[in-house]
């Protein structure tokens, strides 16, 4: 006999997403568009945190706020929490220490292991929505090295402006145009990248373009998310038995 484990609310959606508060349009990519995943997900808006003053302000004094809500995304059931900004990956350490469940906030807390795949002589970049403002303090936070090659979207037209403007209507099209040019100058700076670290969550719609025009490969919030779910929800393979062996029951 199988059995089964309570002690939650909520059942089938592990993962917890932590949400600016902002007005935005999302498009299927983003983190904030449930479509984007193939697999349920439950989210939580941090009510008074937004672009301007995690991207551009220091999200530490917000930090009180993010762990509320990461504690309600626990007690509704989620497994792993996560975040919709590279840039609270500087309270990482701070989220980790107040719930119980594994914790990752930010995209670029891929750049390690990105770079460890690498042949010698390349480097995983990453590439941001403000380089102006993406610190040492938020590249060590993510156990990122400070030599490590930032680009930023800033020099675009509409990228960088109305997603941290929150603009309420955004050309899409020209997003994608924003990041194609990002990107190839990116790697025309930096001719040693071999790879691109995308650490803004709004990115993902673009990475297949990136992909495109660069010839690298492409790492994003959804890369990271389908591993990190992968740990909470493991796939199941055939084994020629109907029910796990005692001792192996699914919690």
């Amino acid at each position: 006999m199988q059995t089964e484990y309570g002690g939650k609310t909520v059942y089938g959606a592990n993962l917890g997403i932590l949400m600016l508060e902002t007005q935005f349009p999302r498009i299927p990519g983003d983190i904030g568009n449930a479509t984007t995943w193939p697999f349920p997900v439950q989210y939580r808006v941090v009510r008074g945190a937004n672009p301007e003053n995690v991207v551009r302000g220091d999200a530490r004094l917000l930090v009180d706020k993010f762990i509320e809500a990461a504690k309600d995304l626990v007690a509704s059931g989620c497994d792993g929490i996560t975040t919709n900004c590279g840039f609270l990956a500087i309270v990482q350490d701070q989220l980790t220490e107040a719930v119980p469940v594994p914790v990752a906030t930010s995209s670029l807390m891929q750049q390690p292991v990105v770079q460890a795949t690498l042949p010698p002589g390349k480097r995983a970049g990453i590439l941001t929505i403000s380089k102006e403002t993406l610190t040492d303090r938020h590249l060590e936070a993510a156990g990122v090295p400070l030599d490590t090659p930032v680009w930023g979207t800033e020099g675009g037209n509409v990228f960088t402006r109305d997603i941290l403007g929150d603009a309420p209507q955004i050309d899409f099209a020209a997003c994608r145009e924003d990041m194609i040019k990002a990107a190839t100058d990116f790697v025309k700076a930096h001719p040693d990248l071999g790879a691109i670290v995308l650490e803004c969550t709004n990115m993902t719609p673009y990475a297949a373009d990136v992909r495109r025009v660069t010839g690298l490969p492409v790492y994003s919030i959804y890369t990271l998310l389908k591993w990190f779910h992968e740990s909470l929800v493991p796939d199941r393979f055939a084994h020629g038995l109907d029910d796990p062996k005692p001792g192996l029951a699914w919690r």
